[in-house]
Parts: structure tokens; C-alpha cells; sequence
């Protein structure tokens, strides 16, 4: 069995963690941080930094975390392929939110930045959204949305859970809206071509493009993967603010649906807030709010059910 080892930081182990929050298990061995459990992988992180993935998928998973264990160079374009003066360039970024919240639906964006528009966006505030607080994202968003062509695709929670219960994994769904995304930005723009185009990479470039191979129309040229790609490009810093205020207002028509507020991520405190929704509505209920295949599905019923 294939097997890879990181050593990490707080910070990143808390990033981990969060990332694979849907696939963690209650079995969590001595010293243990948390177990996930993925189709070809398993993940257990330690209290020492120390995060170990075994399985036919261990090196994958392992790489986009940044481990420096060998491994099979990726196919076409990747971050060590970027030209140097990339920040700089006309570029159409992709990212989305909300893949490992169990409530909320997926939101994915694609904003073109013309080279033009870089130092405006630098002046709005535009950076990682994961340095900004919520009511800043709320600001920023407001104003991009009238600055960027962009491409929101929000896959609700019946829809995911339908596609989920056919077989489709999760990576699957968002390299489909990802792809869509982009090509929606490039017909707005048109004839204007971006000198790039940049994926906020969840997954390899031959598995994405494997996932989107039955799409219509596949977005290939000058197409590239990077993690941290908001730190990269304005356009995917961009992408994210956008998909992140999505996902809020989202969240809140949720909530109100709910009638209560719904909790962000995927930790004990969300088991909490669903079980306290079966309690007074039903278990039902969860099919509409929530992706359902998470595991806090079931530890919600058995909290409701204490």
C-alpha cells in the first residue's frame, strides 16, 4: 500500500483538517488529531504535525499539501510552468466555496482581471480571502461585482445529493462547474481572449481534465493548476471573495428556511445545530440544507435521538 508522510504546521493541520471535515471518521488512534477516510486514501493527521495518507491515492493527496516525496510529474501546465512576471498578466482565475461545509451549497466562481484592472483591485482590497474577515468579503464582493466579468454556478444541496447518490464524486462536480464557469467568462469577454487561465487546483491536471472529458465544451488552452492560487493572481483572489459572498447569502436563505441560523464547516458544532433541527423538524429535513453523505449526518441523528 502506497503511503506519504507530511510534516506540517498549525496553521496548515488546521487547513487539513478543515479540507477533509466531510470524510472524518470517530476513530481517531493515540495521539491522533483526526482520521479521514477518502475512496483511495486514508488521511490521519497527529498532534506532532505529522499527517500520514496511505492507500492508491496517498501520493496525490500528499502533493497538494506540498509534500517532497517523489513522485510522477504532472501532465501540461503546473505552477512550476508559470512565467515570472504572471501576476501581472490578463487572466481569467476559478475558485469555489462551500465543499467542506455541511450545510450550504457549493458556490464556484471564474473572474477575468485585465492587466488593466490590477492596481484598482489591489486598491478595493482584493487579496486571499481566507485573510479577511466576512463583513470585508461582503464589501469587497459588492464592489467587484460591478469591476469583473465573472461566472457564478451554485450547485444547492438536492441537486449535489442527487448527483452524489448516482455515483459522481465530489471532485467530479466541481471540475464540471469549474469548466463551465471559465467558458461562461470566455463568451462574455469575447472577441477579448485572456492571456491565461488559472484553476484554484483541488486535483491533478489529467484527473480534471478526465472529469470534464464528457463536457461539451472543455476549456484546454493556456489553462493552468496551482494551490494557492489566490496568492498568485488578483483573478482567483477575486473568484473566491465572489464565491465566498455567495455562499453567505446563500447560508442565510438557508437559515431563514431553516428557521434558524445555520452554522459554517463541519465540526461538532454543526452536528449540533442539525440535531436540534431534527428534533423540531424532522430528519427530512436535512435532505434540503445539507450534503448529505457528510458523516454528520448520522452523528446528528444519534444526538437527536440521545
Amino acid at each position: 500500500m502506497a503511503n506519504a508522510v507530511l510534516k506540517v504546521q498549525a496553521p496548515q493541520l488546521r487547513k487539513i483538517q478543515s479540507h477533509y471535515a466531510p470524510f472524518i471518521t470517530d476513530k481517531t488512534p493515540p495521539g491522533g488529531v483526526f482520521t479521514a477516510k477518502l475512496p483511495n486514501c486514508t488521511i490521519t493527521a497527529y498532534k506532532s504535525g505529522k499527517v500520514l495518507f496511505q492507500g492508491n491515492g496517498a501520493e496525490q493527496e500528499a502533493q497538494r499539501w506540498g509534500t517532497t516525496e517523489p513522485s510522477a510529474p504532472a501532465k501540461g501546465p503546473s505552477a512550476s510552468s508559470l512565467p515570472a512576471d504572471f501576476h501581472l498578466k490578463s487572466v481569467i482565475g476559478s475558485d469555489e466555496v462551500g465543499t467542506g461545509d455541511f450545510f450550504g451549497p457549493i458556490t464556484v466562481v471564474a473572474a477575468y482581471v485585465s492587466k488593466e484592472q490590477i492596481p484598482l483591485l489591489k486598491e478595493l482590497g482584493v487579496r486571499d480571502s481566507k485573510d479577511l474577515k466576512d463583513p470585508k468579503i461582503i464589501e469587497i464582493a459588492r464592489q467587484l461585482l460591478h469591476v469583473v466579468p465573472y461566472s457564478l454556478i451554485i450547485l444547492h444541496n438536492p441537486k449535489y445529493n442527487d448527483l452524489q447518490r448516482s455515483g459522481m464524486s465530489q471532485g467530479k462536480m466541481k471540475a464540471i462547474l469549474h469548466n463551465k464557469a471559465i467558458q461562461n467568462v470566455l463568451n462574455k469577454i469575447a472577441p477579448e481572449e485572456p492571456e491565461a487561465i488559472l484553476i484554484d487546483q483541488f486535483v491533478e491536471g489529467p484527473t480534471y481534465y478526465k472529469h470534464v472529458a464528457q463536457q461539451k465544451e472543455v476549456v484546454k488552452k493556456n489553462v493552468f493548476f496551482s494551490t494557492k492560487g489566490e496568492s498568485i493572481h488578483l483573478s482567483v483572489a477575486a473568484a473566491s471573495i465572489i464565491a465566498r459572498y455567495a455562499f453567505l447569502r446563500e447560508m442565510d436563505k438557508l437559515g431563514k428556511k431553516a428557521g434558524v441560523e445555520l452554522p459554517k464547516g463541519a465540526g461538532k458544532h454543526v452536528d449540533i445545530a442539525a440535531a436540534k433541527i431534527i428534533q423540531s423538524q424532522g430528519t427530512d429535513v436535512l435532505k434540503d440544507l445539507t450534503k448529505h453523505h457528510f458523516a454528520n449526518t448520522e452523528k446528528a441523528i444519534r444526538l437527536a435521538h440521545k
